[in-house]
């Protein structure tokens, strides 16, 4: 089947071609949690609540590492814009030299500093051991996640977004396979728990992360990875960190945003702890469609610029933020409705947890389509190559404003873990403004990363 070319192609197919297998892999991405979160409510709250309480910190390595993906994602997705195929392999290659250097420098780190972190996050004393179990070995499995979060992104830059979506596909299907046999113990395997579910999860990202270097070593799906394109060019790597390092930032306040809710959760219980690990799951897995858009968008607009055709890219950001918000207001009602059920789903039995999840997705339900607009909005200022005005917009309007909101309700006003709750749709509405606006002024149109530079070679 002949590829579209995404500089040319009508915009609504573009959209439609890229954002729906991006959406896929994505729902099926989450599956990951979700199934873990099913097997491991079997165990009870405090088992949900040891996982809940290493997702800040997963949460901070991850963010550390996405400044390495997105770098990578815009600069590809332009190069292939300009029909620049050694550029294109060159910084492929770089990315994932970057990738490994962070990787391992945090797998090392993570191991020693599990157990003070969730101590420092308040993990009760009946939760901690499961927790820094689960935590060490998806440390141990840190390089193993980075190259296929990577693969992905150096995909999704060249327009391939089918590849890493059956991959995917193949892997929770092992997941699923795995985790009751890990988690519960079955034959010769003895029942992990807890820990279960993050051996399950290095095992699968692993095979995926060697079939994806297989793939990119071939040189059949548009990226050929060369062993001469891991060497280190030092004027690329700068400019990738340039571009990189404002969103690992962003990234990193937003983990320790998170890791503020979750100190602020750990006051009030280990079911709220637990209430709060499912809604976020259940969250990650509702606006699903709003990152898939947004990644989509990234590579229409960044390959788009990278042809120099700006209206293009205007015109697409703006049919994927009203198509993203309709649907999304749809799902929120949808949302609304069944909250109770979903919640119940994934601990049965523990009438309070559910509750206050309950309490928790029907809350956020009123944020989800302002959250695809900013989603979309955010993706084309970063796709222009705008990272430090992305970062300083999501800094000051939603990491930050997220936390003095949450403690004033959630303490001041009352209205206790149901104020935390409250703080995220007046967050995202504030951050949708101030990103729109931005957007509006339209300084993203003349920035310019891909000119060529006798110092930024391909050999």
């Amino acid at each position: 089947m002949k590829k579209l070319d995404f500089t040319k192609a009508p915009l609504l197919k573009s959209l439609v071609v890229l954002s729906v297998p991006i959406i896929i892999a994505n729902i099926l991405q989450t599956l990951y949690s979700l199934i873990d979160t099913f097997w491991v409510g079997r165990l009870g709250a405090e088992a949900v609540a040891a996982v809940s309480m290493s997702f800040p910190v997963l949460f901070l390595v991850l963010a550390l590492g996405i400044g390495v993906s997105v770098s990578g994602t815009i600069l590809v997705a332009q190069y292939k814009g300009k029909k620049d195929q050694k550029k294109v392999n060159l910084v492929s290659g770089q990315t994932f030299l970057m990738m490994a250097i962070s990787a391992i420098t945090l797998s090392v780190i993570g191991w020693f500093v599990a157990e003070p972190i969730l101590v420092l996050l308040g993990a009760a004393p009946d939760v901690l051991p499961d927790a820094v179990s689960y935590l060490r070995i998806m440390f141990i499995g840190t390089f193993l996640l980075f190259v296929y979060f990577v693969f992905q992104a150096l995909m999704r830059g060249v327009g391939d977004v089918i590849t890493p979506m059956v991959i995917v596909g193949a892997t929770v299907v092992l997941n699923a396979f795995l985790d009751p046999i890990f988690i519960m113990g079955w034959g010769p395997v003895p029942a992990f728990g807890v820990s279960g579910a993050a051996i399950v999860t290095v095992i699968t990202q692993g095979l995926a992360a060697i079939v994806g270097i297989s793939l990119l070593l071939n040189g059949r799906y548009d990226i050929h990875l060369h062993w001469s394109d891991l060497r280190p060019n030092v004027p690329l790597l700068k400019k990738m960190i340039r571009l990189g390092l404002p969103m690992s930032i962003e990234e990193v306040i937003r983990a320790l945003a998170m890791f503020f809710l979750f100190y602020l959760v750990a006051g009030f219980g280990t079911v709220t702890v637990a209430a709060f690990g499912v809604g976020v799951r259940i969250l990650s897995f509702v606006i699903i469609p709003a990152a898939g858009l947004g990644m989509a968008t990234t590579t229409i607009v960044g390959q788009s610029i990278g042809a120099r055709k700006i209206d293009r890219a205007e015109k697409i950001t703006w049919k994927s933020s009203g198509i993203g918000f309709l649907m999304m207001t749809a799902a929120s009602v949808l949302t609304f409705f069944i909250a109770e059920p979903v919640s119940a789903f994934f601990i049965p039995g523990e009438t309070e947890v559910i509750r206050q999840s309950t309490e928790f997705l029907k809350i956020l339900s009123f944020a989800f389509g302002v959250i695809t607009v900013q989603h979309v909005l955010m993706a084309t200022i970063k796709a222009a190559g705008e990272t430090f005005a992305a970062m300083i917009l999501n800094m000051f309007s939603k990491h930050l404003l997220l936390i003095p909101i949450a403690w004033y309700l959630s303490t001041s006003a009352g209205l206790n873990e149901a104020g935390i709750w409250w703080a995220y749709p007046v967050t995202y509405l504030t951050a949708t403004v101030m990103v729109m606006t931005w957007f509006l002024r339209g300084s993203w149109k003349d920035k310019k990363i891909t000119e060529t530079h006798s110092s930024v070679s391909s050999k």
